[in-house]
């Protein structure tokens, strides 16, 4: 199987009028407008990847028997295009989004897709979809995606898949903006579990979260914080995001891998606080100790991060029967520092060291 594809261009007949365009951008929102093409790449078993084509945005048709819609073979990704402050269109560290699909599609029986399609996929919509980036603080959120679409009903891997990429212009992730977010502890329900799937980015983890984050959402917060299926006691991950801690000391703890999903934003992190001389742990971190930690102030200062929301600090933790602040409940100086630079690497205003930052136009 070749390394690259050769794609094939087919702009759409019917493109978003600019007036229009320019209102939708001017919204803002996350995740509900979508720009006028998307890219699609097939996959058969013996004959591998084929037919890949920037085309015009439009329903898929699937066969009701197609396996993703019965055994949910699917898996995805999530990453933004950028309008640098010095000019031209940027993607960031895309290329650990390319390792993480094929890892995800491991775990889930799929094809593994050439790191260099799925560069040439995302970048060739940004492209063609340029006009779709938002300025100032808005962002052209992607959503590169496989899925089984073999209609067959026997419990194996399919023998067909499609890739694909659609893209949504989007502005802040969370409707109050960058505000300190509330969060919601589940102890009912869990995320994931070891020999699960909870590293992998599928579909299946976020369906079996949207309970619990529903009850997150009925008691005022904006995420639901899932501990281990084992024990009950070790604290995981948010239900979109990785989390973060920070000592009165001012080091820097998160979470361990293994049953949560390796965040891109979560190692990028990691790294930048390891440059500044900030001492960064990763290590189980229990529910209790959080709490009293909290309380007794050693900890000072947590947040959730991930690629939708970027970085953002947590306020309040709520649970049955009780409710507890981090700091003064307004987010904290490292929360600041962190997320300052981390955008600023991503949008060029500060300069970039480790070739994290990927330039398309």
């Amino acid at each position: 199987m070749p390394d690259t594809l050769t794609f094939t261009h087919i702009p759409t007949p019917t493109p978003t009028p600019a007036a229009e365009r320019e209102a939708i951008l001017a919204k803002g929102g996350f995740g509900t407008a979508f720009s006028d093409h998307m890219v699609t790449i097939e996959w058969t078993e013996g004959r591998g990847w084929h037919d890949a084509q920037i085309r015009k945005r439009e329903p898929f048709q699937i066969d009701p028997a197609a396996a993703v819609l019965h055994y949910a073979q699917e898996i995805f990704e999530g990453l933004k295009a950028y309008r640098a402050e010095s000019g031209g269109v940027t993607l960031f560290r895309a290329d650990q989004n390319a390792k993480r699909l094929n890892n995800s599609a491991t775990r889930l029986a799929m094809p593994q897709l050439p790191e260099a399609s799925f560069l040439e996929a995302v970048e060739s919509l940004v492209r063609i979809d340029k006009d779709w980036i938002p300025g100032g603080n808005g962002s052209l959120y992607l959503r590169p995606f496989m899925f089984a679409n073999e209609p067959f009903l026997g419990v194996r891997p399919a023998h067909h898949f499609i890739f694909s990429v659609i893209a949504s212009p989007v502005g802040d992730y969370f409707k109050h903006g960058p505000k300190p977010v509330n969060v919601w502890l589940s102890k009912e329900y869990t995320r994931a579990a070891v020999g699960g799937t909870g590293a992998a980015k599928c579909g299946g983890n976020y369906a079996a979260s949207l309970i619990a984050q529903g009850q997150a959402y009925d008691n005022g917060c904006d995420q639901v914080l899932f501990l281990d299926a084992a024990e009950h006691r070790w604290i995981e991950e948010l239900g979109g995001m990785n989390i973060f801690f920070v000592r009165d000391d001012g080091s820097l703890f998160t979470t361990p891998l293994g049953t949560i999903l390796p965040g891109i934003t979560r190692a990028s992190l990691i790294e930048l606080a390891t440059s500044k001389g900030i001492q960064v742990e990763e290590r189980k971190y229990s529910f209790e100790e959080f709490q009293a930690d909290a309380q007794s102030g050693k900890v000072t200062e947590a947040f959730a991060c991930g690629t939708a929301a970027v970085l953002a600090a947590i306020g309040e933790i709520r649970f049955t029967g009780g409710s507890f602040k981090i700091g003064d409940g307004n987010g904290g100086p490292l929360t600041a520092t962190l997320r300052d630079e981390l955008v600023g690497i991503q949008r060029g205003r500060i300069a970039d060291t480790r070739g994290w930052v990927r330039k398309v136009l």
